[in-house]
């Protein structure tokens, strides 16, 4: 086997674990369950991954890595706080699109992971994004772009639960883009944090 055959075997096996672990949990998944799926025996999946749990880590560190690439891009760009909004919302359901079964994973096994010392980078990618989001929406009150009414973390916390709950319902290549979906969540939105005139 080459290694670049090695390679996409691993990526098409941390695929289908993903797909398994975000349908009947991680601790319900066997590498049985993980194996049968993908085709080959248990004892084979240890060819390439010594545990499950190196194979969860492979898959959420990966969304992760990602996720942050682009926000930070986002964030580096000194954009307003409206765009900045507006295109972190956008890279959120590219990611979604992209890792949708790793961000069901998140969702569901983030909070009893982050225990463990192998996941305590799951919490401190949680408080570096919800941090992110508070300062942008912080800045855009001090800047009178968005009302200074606004709660701000409910504002987050609906902004970010109406956006990534999407991954239970959204599938890639459907009707819509990620980036025509966020512009209609955004144009639902920011018409409720915008300033009244």
């Amino acid at each position: 086997m080459t290694g670049a055959s090695n390679a996409e075997r691993r990526a098409e096996l941390l695929a289908t674990a993903a797909e398994v672990f975000a349908a009947q949990g991680y601790n319900a998944t066997t590498v049985r369950r993980i194996a049968d799926a993908a085709g080959m025996l248990a004892g084979s999946l240890y060819y390439h991954f010594d545990s499950k749990e190196s194979m969860l880590d492979e898959i959420l560190s990966a969304f992760l890595g990602e996720l942050w690439a682009g926000y930070d891009t986002v964030l580096a760009a000194g954009l307003g706080p409206r765009e900045t909004i507006e295109a972190l919302v956008t890279e959120s359901f590219r990611q979604i699109d992209r890792h949708g079964p790793a961000v069901a994973i998140y969702q569901k096994e983030s909070k009893h992971l982050s225990a463990q010392p192998r996941f305590g980078y799951l919490a401190d990618s949680q408080v570096k994004f919800e941090d992110a989001w508070l300062r942008t929406l912080e800045r855009g009150v001090a800047e009178h772009v968005f009302r200074a009414d606004l709660d701000i973390r409910l504002v987050y916390r609906f902004v970010r639960d109406t956006v990534w709950v999407a991954a239970s319902w959204y599938r890639p290549g459907g009707t819509h883009s990620p980036e025509e979906i966020a512009r209609q969540y955004l144009s639902m939105v920011l018409e409720g944090i915008t300033p009244r005139t």
